[in-house]
C-alpha cells in the first residue's frame, strides 16, 4: 500500500498525525496564546468572555424576552444555558470552517520554504477551537451548578458525544483547506454558508419548536444533532439519541477519512498554485 491510499485506514491517519504530536501541541498553544498577545489579562479573557456572554444571555432572555425552552427545569435561566450550550457546540464547527479555506494560504512559507507537515494545520485549528470551547463549557457548568446545585452524571459522556462532531469538523476542514488554495473565493462563500447553517441549526430555538413538516431537515443536519445531543447530556441528564448517534458517527468517520485523503492528494500541487 503506497502513497495516499494507505490513509483510507483510520489507524494509519492517527499514526501519521501522532508522530507530529509535539509540533501540534506547540502550534496549538501558540495560537491560543496569540489571541490575547499584548493584553493585560492575557489567557484570563478565555474565561471572562464566556462569563460575560452567559450573563448577557441570562439577562436578555430572562428579563427582556421572558423566554422558556420547554425541557428540563422550565425557567428562564434554563433558556440561557440551552442557548449557550448550542453556541459552544456550533462554535467549534464554525471556527474551523471559517478559518479552513485560508489555513494553507496564511502559512505559505511552510509550503514553499520548509519541509512541513501541512496536514497538521487543520488539527491545530480544531484543538484551538476545542480549548476555547472548554473554557466556555467550564463557565456554563459553574453557572448550571450554582443555579441547580447538581450536575447530571451524563455530562461525563460529552467527549464521546462530541467525537463524531470532531471527526466531521476535521474532515470538512481538510477538504476546505485544500480547496481554498485553488478557489480563492471559498473563504467568503463559507462565511455565508456558515451563517445560514447557524440559523438552520436549533441554537436559538428547541428542535421541537420546528414544524413537523420541516423537522426532518433539522434531523439530517448533522450539526443540529450534535447540538441537540450536547444539550441532552449536559442540561437534561439524558443519553444521546443512540440511533442517530451511530449514523452520525459512521458518516463522520467517512467525512474525516475522505477529507484527509483529499488534502494529502491535493497538497502536492500547493507549491505550484501559491
Amino acid at each position: 500500500m503506497t502513497g495516499v491510499a494507505k490513509f483510507f485506514s483510520p489507524l494509519k491517519i492517527i499514526a501519521h498525525l501522532w508522530q507530529y504530536r509535539d509540533l501540534i501541541r506547540q502550534l496549538t498553544w501558540r495560537e491560543v496564546i496569540g489571541r490575547y498577545k499584548g493584553s493585560f489579562i492575557g489567557l484570563g479573557w478565555s474565561f471572562i468572555q464566556p462569563l460575560m456572554m452567559l450573563t448577557v444571555y441570562t439577562f436578555v432572555f430572562s428579563v427582556i424576552f421572558r423566554a422558556r425552552w420547554g425541557m428540563g427545569p422550565d425557567d428562564k435561566i434554563t433558556f440561557a444555558l440551552a442557548l449557550f450550550m448550542g453556541l459552544i457546540t456550533f462554535g467549534i464547527f464554525s471556527e474551523v470552517m471559517n478559518a479552513a479555506p485560508s489555513l494553507v494560504l496564511e502559512n505559505a512559507n511552510y509550503v514553499k520554504k520548509v519541509v512541513f507537515p501541512l496536514e497538521i494545520l487543520p488539527v491545530v485549528k480544531l484543538l484551538s477551537a476545542l480549548l476555547n470551547a472548554f473554557f466556555s463549557l467550564t463557565v456554563l457548568m459553574i453557572g448550571f451548578l450554582l443555579r441547580y446545585q447538581f450536575i447530571h452524571l451524563t455530562a461525563i459522556i460529552l467527549p464521546m458525544v462530541w467525537l463524531p462532531m470532531i471527526l466531521f469538523t476535521l474532515g470538512c476542514g481538510y477538504f476546505l483547506a485544500a480547496l481554498g488554495v485553488f478557489v480563492r473565493d471559498m473563504g467568503a462563500t463559507i462565511g455565508i454558508l456558515t451563517t445560514m447553517l447557524f440559523f438552520l441549526t436549533p441554537i436559538f430555538y428547541p428542535i421541537n419548536a420546528v414544524p413537523e413538516n420541516f423537522r426532518l431537515i433539522c434531523r439530517i443536519n448533522p450539526i443540529a444533532m450534535f447540538v441537540e445531543d450536547s444539550r441532552r447530556v449536559i442540561l437534561w441528564g439524558l443519553p444521546p439519541d443512540w440511533i442517530w448517534f451511530t449514523g452520525e458517527f459512521f458518516i463522520s468517520v467517512l467525512v474525516w477519512i475522505f477529507g484527509f485523503v483529499w488534502f494529502m492528494k491535493s497538497k502536492k500541487a500547493f507549491a505550484d498554485v501559491i
